[in-house]
């Protein structure tokens, strides 16, 4: 398993740190063909325009769409989260718009405003029952002003959705990769694994069928 890192501003290192205490090969994405070969794919925070630009100037934009489109699993973090909103608070026709979900940049305050909080994950719950909460690291963070109906709150803080899934796509308000609690990063590759298993086992089925047909035409 191969995770790809988008690498060109931001918190990318500390995403790969993670991955390496996970024993998983982390990717540096910056060339649409540092894409190839990867499972999953992680958009850190950072600068969201500048994140944006460095995007459409070395080809990503529209790879990264169709990856996400085809079903890649993606962690999407802080600035990454507001790259795949659907809509951007005064912003419009300026994300992937992966995500059915509409962010308000920097609603939480400038950087001196950032904080830390405790998030309830029921998701993480075990069977011996809750687990303990998770330590929340908010920078420049962005709002969740309003999520589609196929979007999952996995976490809010005062109301506000902070983590949220839909279909292939995880997507944080905070900082994960900058706490020594894994269990996002764990998460994302819980469903990493069952992408990489659930395709492997289409390409098995298809060479199946392609060899019974042939059997077939030959009797």
């Amino acid at each position: 398993m191969k995770i790809g890192v988008l690498a060109l501003q931001g918190a990318f290192r500390e995403h790969e740190e993670v991955l390496g205490s996970l024993h998983v090969p982390a990717i540096e994405v910056r060339q649409p063909e540092d894409l190839h070969g990867c499972d999953g794919l992680i958009l850190p925070g950072g600068e969201t325009t500048t994140q944006r630009k460095l995007a459409h100037s070395y080809g990503l934009w529209d790879p990264l769409a169709r990856l996400g489109r085809q079903g890649i699993p993606i962690l999407a973090t802080c600035a990454g989260l507001i790259l795949l909103a659907k809509r951007i608070d005064g912003e419009p026709d300026s994300s992937l718009a992966l995500l059915d979900l509409d962010v308000r940049r920097n609603a939480y305050g400038r950087q001196v405003f950032s904080f830390e909080t405790l998030l309830a994950v029921p998701r993480f719950a075990g069977a011996s029952g809750p687990q303990d909460p998770f330590r929340a690291i908010f920078i420049r963070a962005p709002r969740i002003v309003r999520v589609g109906q196929d979007v999952s709150v996995l976490a809010s803080h005062e109301g506000d959705p902070v983590a949220v899934e839909q279909g292939n796509i995880l997507g944080l308000s905070f900082h994960p990769e900058l706490t020594r609690d894994n269990r996002f990063h764990t998460y994302f590759l819980e469903a990493v694994r069952r992408h990489k298993a659930s395709r492997a086992g289409g390409k098995a089925g298809g060479r199946m069928r392609a060899a019974v047909g042939e059997s077939a035409s030959r009797k």
